[in-house]
């Protein structure tokens, strides 16, 4: 039994969920006020037999793990650790969180040096172009210390000779991304005669660095590439000095650069991070939420509005708060912000609206919402966003927004989303094969869920695949945690970097786990499709068993707003069983 496993056997849901919310019995189930969102009746659920809750009122759910990791801002190995405590279970120190393996502690020890070497080039006669820019950015010398700014010599190896030289070997620091390996065997500095900005995770260790060219040559910044400390898409500078400031200000600032980040912090405003000019990634909101709950985007009015259109609600939804954005003055970004008027950030942060609400306003700029043809447009547009939302009250307020903007109903708009859904719905659904079905055996307690994961981890054919599976499908924490991880993976070599030690015993079980090689793409579409209707089936029988104790009782809960959810659990439950019906058909 794995130490994941022995945890969950011996952890008592009702034991642990009581200690942070007052439980009444309620027939075969606990319920009380839910913890994560502010209530005057009770909508939070525990159910013990499956040893999991739920919410009716925000919608969240899961087993204990996901309850201690929402609840205290932990991750999954935290809360492993936090219930192995409680139970004395043991757990590997390979799976301690903050345990780093060796090659790891050598890939920081390099890059710490490098970081050293590149400091003492920018106080040297060489870096005296490279301190004239940074006296022109305005910069001071306590800022240029506390973000370790640095310069990279015009040398083919400088640097690999002063680390070389001091015992790190070539392999190294290739490792760590330092240098470049030629086909030849020869190698030489990846970065030579530029501005050098060490990138830190959270805990201050350097992972890797971003430069800068001093002159009008391009690119203009070039980074790391993928090591095994740094993952850009993970990453975001200056959240070493950062976090203290979020954490105390409850409020996390995205913008886009380097010199935004630094310009921010040299003024006071030091709960300001960079995407580092990326796209705002879950892992890096993920990051933040441990932090705090609430997130404002600085990023210039395309970056934001691709942001808003493509992940805002998908942030708000992990988060369990609105995201805002910043409405940046037309041509500036937050460096010139700050430095013409430092007063000003305050006041845009002030400003910023909530992302759905900046979506409205960038997509009807440009329609004329006096023309059916315009209404047509900002419906087609905005209610596949709604749909996204998953608080009911936010999601309710947004139709009745859109329905004044067009002069339509919120009735007709509730039946074109559910017109939106079905569209999109792609499944080819269909009770297993039996080759298939015989592939299901158990891996460690959810033989479903460790199947489809199978498939998706040792066939990267189907990454394209995956659009109608969701996390929340994944009853097991680890699962979750090892989809979510798979999903934002652009390889599966990356994929235990980004996974937290914990689940690494049981993401090798998955990849070595024998499925045969035939009819890949069906048995994945049976399985995704295996989970979403046992999701949708768990799903209403909780909200039918909570209609029927309120009846009994004679109970305050909304009854209305909980028969309309399970009305649209079961349409889809139908959508399920039509794609089922339509494959049989097919044969």
């Amino acid at each position: 039994m794995s130490a994941i496993d022995e945890v969950k056997q011996k952890t008592d849901i009702i034991e642990i969920i009581s200690q942070q919310v007052t439980l009444t019995k309620a027939g075969r189930t606990f319920r009380g006020l839910c913890p994560f969102h502010s209530e005057k009746h009770p909508s939070f659920y525990v159910y013990p037999e499956q040893q999991s809750w739920h919410c009716f009122g925000c919608n969240n759910g899961g087993d204990v793990f996901s309850f201690i990791m929402k609840k205290q801002n932990m991750d999954f190995g935290e809360a492993l650790k936090h219930l192995a405590q409680r139970v004395g279970v043991v757990i590997p120190s390979r799976f301690e969180p903050g345990v780093e393996s060796e090659e790891k502690q050598k890939l920081y020890q390099i890059n710490q040096a490098a970081a050293l070497y590149f400091q003492g080039l920018l106080n040297s006669p060489a870096g005296k172009e490279a301190q004239g820019y940074l006296r022109e950015r305005g910069f001071s010398a306590k800022t240029i210390t506390d973000f370790q700014l640095g310069f990279s010599a015009n040398s083919w190896e400088g640097l690999k000779k002063h680390l070389t030289d001091k015992g790190y070997t070539q392999s190294q620091l290739s490792a760590a991304g330092l240098i470049v390996e030629k086909e030849d065997g020869k190698s030489h500095d990846r970065f030579r005669n530029k501005l050098m900005f060490p990138i830190s995770d959270s805990r201050g260790r350097i992972i890797g660095f971003g430069a800068r060219v001093l002159d009008d040559s391009l690119p203009k910044y070039v980074n790391s590439p993928q090591t095994p400390v740094f993952d850009k898409s993970g990453s975001l500078y200056g959240i070493n000095l950062a976090k203290d400031a979020i954490r105390e200000q409850d409020l996390a600032v995205i913008v886009e650069g380097y010199m935004d980040v630094i310009t921010a912090h040299q003024n006071g405003f030091s709960n300001v991070v960079a995407s580092m000019g990326t796209s705002v990634t879950e892992k890096q909101v993920g990051t933040l939420k441990r932090m705090t709950k609430n997130i404002t985007l600085a990023l210039d009015a395309d970056a934001a509005g691709e942001e808003a259109m493509l992940r805002g609600v998908g942030f708000e939804n992990s988060l369990g708060a609105e995201v805002k954005v910043v409405i940046l003055p037309e041509g500036k970004d937050p460096d010139d912000v700050i430095k013409q008027d430092a007063q000003a950030w305050p006041k845009l942060l002030d400003e910023a609206l909530p992302v759905v609400d900046f979506t409205f306003d960038m997509v009807t700029s440009g329609l004329d919402l006096n023309t059916a043809r315009g209404k047509s447009s900002a419906r087609d547009k905005l209610l596949p966003i709604i749909d996204q939302i998953k608080d009911i009250v936010r999601k309710s307020h947004y139709l009745q927004k859109l329905g004044r903007l067009i002069e339509v109903g919120e009735r007709n708009l509730e039946a074109d989303l559910a017109r939106i859904r079905a569209r999109r719905t792609r499944f080819q659904a269909a009770k297993p094969e039996p080759e298939a079905a015989a592939q299901l055996n158990p891996l460690l307690s959810n033989p479903v869920e460790e199947y489809c994961l199978a498939l998706l981890l040792q066939h990267p054919e189907l990454k394209g695949s995956d659009e109608g599976l969701l996390p929340e499908y994944f009853e097991n924490s680890e699962n979750r945690e090892i989809f979510i991880a798979w999903r934002q993976s652009a390889k599966i070599e990356s994929l235990k970097e980004a996974l937290d030690p914990a689940t690494h015993e049981h993401l090798d079980a998955l990849l070595a786990k024998k499925l045969g090689g035939t009819k890949i793409g069906p048995k994945y579409t049976e399985c995704a499709l295996r989970l979403r209707e046992r999701y949708l089936r768990s799903l209403a029988k909780k909200i039918e068993a909570v209609l029927a104790l309120e009846a009994e009782s004679g109970g305050e809960a909304d009854l209305a707003k909980l028969k309309e959810e399970w009305i649209g659990v079961t349409t889809q439950l139908g959508e399920v069983f039509a794609q089922q019906s339509r494959r049989r058909q097919r044969g």
